[in-house]
């Protein structure tokens, strides 16, 4: 029961996206809006399925995406968010305005949890590793724990 995968279908086009697949895909974006993702790739003139198109629509072609590097207030939120949410990266992105979540987890991944290792704070539990922390690094903990729980606070409050 249940709907196949999508490529499974034979004779799609897996992998990197061309720069005339882009145009292609944005042209018809344009024109016609996206619709439904099952049926635009054929209309489009595409050879690929529905979901590879949304996900390049949403992640990478969409105009109103925020690239580039993210801003010291973009890192203190991921990891706010990250303490009270854990890998929940789509509900990160919904709270910082114009960033996806695939580029939210990806910049978690390779720069903020690396970050936190360093400072000697586990990236899972955000609690310290050690106790040999010093007191700069230990009143920083101390107030990303608190910001982290004010926020706790105020969300489970919004939601009643």
């Amino acid at each position: 029961m249940g709907r196949a995968p999508c490529c499974d279908k034979m004779g799609l086009k897996k992998g990197p996206w061309t720069p005339e697949e882009d145009r292609k895909l944005l042209a018809y974006i344009q024109q016609y809006g996206h619709g439904n993702w099952h049926a635009l790739p054929s209309k489009a003139g595409l050879r690929r399925c529905g979901k590879s198109c949304r996900l390049r629509w949403a992640n990478y072609l969409r105009p109103d995406i925020k690239r580039g590097k993210f801003s010291l207030q973009e890192d203190e939120t991921i990891i706010q968010l990250h303490a009270l949410l854990g890998n929940r990266w789509s509900a990160i992105a919904a709270l910082l305005p114009k960033r996806t979540d695939n580029e939210i987890k990806n910049y978690w991944n390779t720069h903020l949890k690396k970050r936190l290792t360093k400072m000697g704070i586990d990236p899972m539990t955000h609690k310290p590793k050690n106790h040999a922390l010093g007191c700069d690094q230990a009143k920083d903990f101390a107030n990303l724990w608190h910001m982290a729980q004010w926020e706790s606070a105020r969300l489970e409050a919004g939601r009643g």
